[in-house]
């Protein structure tokens, strides 16, 4: 009867813990976003800041309200992030912008590729010192035609990576001796040697190489054990891995083909925030992932680590 007991409870067990693995997503908007992307936690508003870039519109999240705010910016909008004036700085089509939240008023910084037909920001963010990287990328699909910048707070803009093709994800070790990137074709993420103090980066390393089955690395973020989280587009995953050996630590499955972002949030820096897109998804595809361009989010266990605010003002 004790054995048959005990065989009864890990049956149990095990069907639990399968539901939970089926359940630990949770759709938060269904927004329908055609390229939902950028999301970045602002901890002192306690919002969750995210885009849909071909829609050009900034999503303002308050969870504790559930509610969403739409603003509607007029240019595709790539990535944005707080600055410290309680602002926030974003790259837009055609450039770096300041943009006042309450006003609504768009100030415009610098354009660093002005002279270059053909293509727009991506992904970015702020690192440790307070500066904000943010790459470009093709519109018509061209191979090596963007690069990755550096906005620093005193307005002046930095070439750092040449010949990118697809620049997104980026993330800082959390002694801030290394910044880490992901140029989507190249299937990896790219370990440099990171001065805090300059901002300059130097000797690059494959850190992670994600295999082409799993899907191709969107956005990233880093939890505060210095585990790298990465969307995976055409993956349906957000996936976990470890920089200093390269190592899949873990799976999260997505109801959605095209995973753009994530980002820790909340109180407690514990629910990991997904994007999603609906672009790039096929009828057969949407029947599958009816909520495809929607909002997620679960609880993965580990904590996020705060966002790092632009520290200029224009």
């Amino acid at each position: 009867m004790k054995k048959l007991l005990s065989l009864i409870i890990v049956v149990l067990l095990f069907v639990n813990f399968k539901t939970l693995q089926k359940e630990e997503v949770e759709l938060v908007l269904d927004s329908k976003s055609e390229l939902g992307e950028g999301a970045i936690w602002n901890y002192k508003t306690g919002e969750l800041l995210w885009v849909d870039i071909t829609r050009k519109i900034l999503n303002i999240y308050d969870p504790k309200l559930n509610i969403n705010k739409e603003i509607q910016i007029g240019q595709m909008i790539g990535t944005v992030v707080p600055a410290e004036s309680e602002k926030v700085i974003a790259a837009l089509e055609n450039g770096f912008y300041q943009l006042d939240l309450e006003t609504g008023e768009k100030k415009f910084i610098a354009n660093p590729e002005e002279n270059i037909e053909g293509n727009r920001f991506n992904d970015g963010k702020c690192d440790p010192a307070g500066r904000f990287w943010a790459g470009t990328m093709s519109m018509k699909g061209e191979k090596h035609a963007g690069a990755l910048y550096r906005l620093d707070p005193d307005g002046s803009v930095h070439k750092m990576i040449d010949s990118v093709t697809t620049s997104n994800g980026i993330a800082w070790s959390l002694d801030a001796t290394k910044m880490y990137y992901i140029d989507t074709p190249t299937q990896k993420v790219t370990a440099w040697d990171y001065d805090n103090e300059t901002g300059e980066i130097s000797n690059p390393r494959t850190a992670v190489e994600i295999p082409r089955s799993l899907g191709a690395p969107d956005g990233m973020t880093i939890d505060a054990e210095g585990n790298l989280w990465i969307a995976l587009w055409g993956g349906s995953a957000v996936s976990c891995w470890n920089p200093e050996n390269g190592e899949l630590l873990r799976t999260i499955k997505v109801p959605a083909k095209n995973v753009t972002s994530c980002a820790f949030g909340d109180d407690d820096l514990g629910t990991l925030y997904i994007t999603t897109a609906g672009s790039g998804t096929n009828r057969e595809d949407l029947e599958k992932f009816p909520q495809a361009g929607g909002l997620f989010k679960t609880t993965p266990g580990p904590k996020g680590m705060k966002a790092f605010f632009f520290k200029g003002e224009f």
